[in-house]
């Protein structure tokens, strides 16, 4: 179980203190699929860092599995258990996607088992395995090698900043698929997505409405999707109005 409580975090932008995540208490049960979506500059990829230990809290605490994580290195979370995969994956040169497989999962994995992890992101493994991990794989194929290599870790609480940015619609539509059957597959452990992308909001249990650094809104999402896509509807047709008048 992931918990925040009155976790804030601060920035000096010049003379001020801009806050960035205001005080939020939020409590993710083991079990869930998780997105976290809101207005750009809401906090989102920032909570995101927190919680990883990239960043660190300016005020409050974070608790994962009942013990305060707060003030551990990003190290000590990840052999806690917690995993995170960012925006734009990191490319490795000299290094195959065999090693960085090994590396992920701690252990002499086999090329077998290797492999395994490919195709349930929707890889051919033989097309792959040896491929070095460089400017010749494309941002779709990095995005599915990263989440192999989460899936490799086994780990508790998987993070995922953003999945779907900088690839096409052809690799987004296998990264939903990817993401359909992690949901699927969740037993004890949790996936916590940063996202906008709708389809992805429709697999989750439960959306979390981050804005202006505070939990605006939460819940199941059915409820929370029609919500945010009746706001969506509503600020298109003022936009329109707008232009009628000004055209008018």
């Amino acid at each position: 179980m992931l918990e925040l409580k009155n976790l804030s975090f601060e920035v000096n932008d010049g003379s001020a203190t801009k806050k960035i995540i205001d005080n939020i208490n939020l409590t993710i049960d083991d079990g869930k699929f998780a997105v976290i979506t809101g207005p750009n500059g809401g906090g989102k990829s920032t909570l995101a860092k927190l919680i990883m230990g990239i960043e660190k809290p300016t005020g409050g605490k974070i608790f994962f599995d009942g013990a305060d994580v707060t003030e551990k290195s990003i190290s000590e979370r990840a052999n806690m258990g917690i995993s995170f995969a960012f925006q734009q994956p990191v490319r490795f040169k000299g290094i195959d996607v065999l090693d960085l497989m090994r590396l992920s999962a701690k252990r002499n994995l086999s090329v077998s088992d290797a492999c395994e992890y490919l195709s349930a992101v929707g890889l051919c493994a033989k097309d792959y395995i040896k491929r070095e991990i460089n400017a010749s794989l494309s941002g779709g194929e990095l995005k599915r090698i990263e989440i192999a290599s989460v899936l490799a870790r086994g780990t508790k609480l998987s993070i995922f900043d953003e999945p779907e940015a900088g690839i096409d619609l052809w690799s987004f539509k296998s990264l939903i698929g990817v993401f359909e059957r992690m949901r699927k597959n969740i037993k004890d452990g949790t996936i916590l997505i940063i996202s906008h992308q709708e389809r992805i909001l429709n697999i989750a249990d439960e959306i979390i409405v981050v804005a202006d650094g505070k939990v605006e809104k939460r819940g199941n999402s059915g409820e929370v999707l029609s919500e945010i896509l009746k706001v969506a509807d509503r600020s298109f047709c003022e936009r329109l109005e707008e232009g009628g008048a000004a055209n008018a």
